[in-house]
């Protein structure tokens, strides 16, 4: 089968076509050809050596992935030939809390990932795909879309009639917007962008604050909110915004960190701050193979389509990694790999 491999901390030059032959299968393993894989910045991390826990070894790439089940192992039963399933982003992290032996391990990192024809692995590892979806579509829940359903549902608390802050047009972020409407919320969209702001605006944001424009912009997001802040913040930045948007954050709401973009160096923060509004400060990483679940199953009945920037050939991978790097996206950046 055709592949690609890259070494953590090669960066994106590293990235390497391969052929290897395809591996028997293990009682509890199933074959599953990989139609889509869908980029996040944890790819861009790993490729950089930024990401935790790499292995010194080349590994193929990629955590999130869409395909149809073409081979099961003698013990399987959750899935048969013809199934069409997506990964799941920690495979031993099934439900319940998190721990560290429920996420040591994940695809792209410290396993092969699905920027490959082919992905064997235990039937535990995969859910169904939501019906509905193009695997372009459905290859994009496993990291962004399950991070933004816990951020707002799990480690938030959202209910219908929460306010939440989002910041950014990136894949979290966005996935955060379209749930967030079809849950009932009301979201603000910060970003430094007017045209993605509007496009923001476009998929049902409530309001949107231009970073660029206000650098106080925890500010507007006050005064947006006639003082009083937002319940929950999908917090994506990291260094350069975590105070603004413990500020923002409404008294007894929560900031949920998920990202490091503009950085992962120290951070001030007044305990004042958290302290005399009650406010809750919580880190997360992706989610459960429960949560992965559950967003399927709301993203079939709501009838949320992924925002999809931009779809590479396999033989353009080298060029979907540029393009992510870029920081230009609007949604997500898919690679299709089969029918």
């Amino acid at each position: 089968m055709k592949a690609y491999q890259i070494k953590a901390g090669d960066g994106l030059a590293g990235l390497r076509s391969i052929e290897r032959p395809s591996t028997d299968l293990t009682a509890n393993q199933v074959r599953v050809r990989i139609a889509a894989a869908a980029m996040n910045y944890r790819d861009l991390s790993f490729a950089n050596g930024q990401f935790h826990n790499s292995p010194g070894h080349p590994l193929v790439p990629l955590v999130d992935g869409c395909g149809e089940v073409v081979e099961v192992g003698s013990g399987v039963t959750r899935f048969k030939s013809g199934n069409k399933v997506i990964t799941s982003y920690y495979p031993r992290w099934i439900d319940g809390a998190i721990s560290p032996l429920k996420t040591a391990v994940s695809f792209g990192a410290q396993v092969d990932g699905t920027l490959a024809e082919e992905v064997v692995a235990s039937d535990e590892a995969f859910v169904t795909a939501p019906l509905g979806l193009a695997p372009i579509e459905a290859s994009t829940l496993p990291c962004a879309g399950v991070t933004a359903w816990n951020a707002l549902f799990v480690a938030g608390s959202a209910k219908p009639g929460s306010s939440v802050l989002l910041l950014g047009t990136g894949g979290v972020s966005l996935w955060a917007l379209m749930l967030a409407k079809a849950a009932g919320l009301s979201a603000i969209v910060a970003s430094s962008s007017d045209d993605k702001l509007e496009r923001a605006r476009a998929l049902g944001a409530a309001a949107t604050v231009n970073y660029r424009v206000m650098p106080e912009w925890q500010d507007e997001v006050l005064r947006l909110t006639g003082g009083a802040g937002v319940d929950t913040v999908v917090e994506v930045g990291g260094e350069g915004t975590l105070a603004r948007s413990l500020k923002a954050t409404a008294p007894g709401g929560t900031t949920v960190v998920v990202g490091r973009v503009t950085g992962s160096g120290p951070v001030s923060i007044e305990p004042g701050a958290l302290i005399g509004g009650a406010k809750r400060l919580v880190g997360i990483t992706a989610g459960s193979r429960a949560m992965l679940e559950q967003l399927v199953r709301f993203v079939e009945v709501s009838g949320i389509r992924p925002v999809i920037d931009r779809v590479f050939r396999f033989d353009e991978a080298a060029a979907a990694y540029g393009h992510l790097a870029a920081s230009q996206h609007f949604g997500k950046t898919v690679i299709e790999i089969g029918s």
